[in-house]
């Protein structure tokens, strides 16, 4: 009998001890979904001094410090940073004036956000000693290389024109601003439209400056110019990436030989010739930003080298029209920097 109540007893203790074992625990409430990662910000650039403002911005964290991620990368190509923002790929493109005017004339959905330079020497004609050109009338029918539908090719009819000569009177040899600097000093061409930090090298080399930007002044400046739909969707981005740039600038100026060092390894060359390249070139900070673009009542100097440059553009039969940049232009960004 002791046994059979044992054995009760015992039996009853196990199904109570299985029936707590399979108790379901209270749900515990699922972890709060983490936001996604946002998407780097990309900005393309050809190697040149004048955007030195994003080098420094980027590798002195100063994008970071305002909490967005910009990637900056180098596309020299004019057609495929055009390509690549049209298809966004990339968000921004840094580009000398008359290459967004002629973007914008083509289609290309952008809006000019800020000023990076103007060319103050850093853009040039060199030839070859050997080449016996002393004066710009003696390219007449001479190869000179130089980048067609850029700066390189608005600087070269500015000088030919200012010369009584034509595009025609000489003979056009397509190369980009570094494949046309490395073609003179290998001898390959007589004549060549470049820039910094080309034109120290190819000087360096033995060759011969025949002209620079000083003597077409406020002919070649620089923007940033960003895609319509991501100003649209990101203003808060835009305005962070345009302060960024203001205080990039304003490095630059205070900390010359320090931000020569920074821009030499995006340049690939070094701190000294990036410095003396540097020289030759006015970075325009906030205060010169306000004052190139100007208001709506008193439009800036940014207008009149737009249409400059349009009008270029349709004389190369590259554009049907001067494209309105009255919408293009934006000062929203740079009024609201502190």
């Amino acid at each position: 009998m002791k046994k059979s109540i044992a054995l009760l007893l015992v039996t009853l203790l196990l199904v109570s001890f299985a029936a707590g074992c399979g108790k379901s625990e209270p749900a515990k409430p699922a972890a709060p979904a983490q936001p996604a990662k946002a998407e780097p910000i990309i900005i393309a650039y050809t190697p040149w001094n004048g955007y030195g403002a994003l080098f420094v911005a980027a590798q002195k964290g100063m994008f970071k410090a305002k909490g967005i991620d910009v990637q900056i990368q180098s596309i020299e190509d004019v057609g495929v940073r055009k390509q690549s923002i049209v298809a966004k790929k990339i968000q921004g493109m840094a580009a000398s004036v008359d290459v967004s005017v002629a973007a914008v004339g083509q289609g290309v959905p952008i809006k000019f956000v800020w000023a990076f330079d103007a060319s103050a020497g850093a853009d040039g004609l060199l030839v070859t000693k050997a080449s016996g050109i002393k004066t710009i009338a003696d390219l007449k029918g001479k190869e000179v290389a130089y980048h067609k539908g850029s700066s390189s090719h608005l600087y070269l009819t500015t000088l030919l024109k200012k010369n009584g000569m034509k595009d025609e009177d000489v003979k056009s040899v397509e190369m980009k601003a570094s494949e046309a600097a490395s073609a003179l000093m290998a001898g390959k061409v007589p004549a060549a439209v470049t820039w910094e930090p080309h034109i120290t090298k190819a000087a360096a080399a033995g060759n011969v400056v025949l002209s620079t930007s000083k003597d077409t002044p406020a002919l070649i400046a620089d923007v940033l110019a960003m895609h319509v739909d991501f100003v649209k969707a990101n203003p808060d981005a835009v305005q962070k990436i345009v302060a960024a740039l203001s205080e990039a600038t304003d490095f630059i100026q205070k900390n010359p030989a320090e931000a020569a060092k920074i821009m030499a390894t995006e340049l690939k060359e070094k701190p000294e010739e990036t410095l003396a390249g540097n020289k030759t070139i006015q970075f325009y900070n906030l205060k010169d930003n306000l004052a190139l673009f100007g208001t709506k009542e008193k439009p800036g100097a940014l207008f009149e080298v737009a249409k400059i440059a349009g009008e270029f553009y349709v004389g190369q039969k590259i554009l049907t029209k001067v494209p309105d940049v009255s919408q293009v232009i934006d000062s929203t960004f740079i009024t609201k920097i502190k």
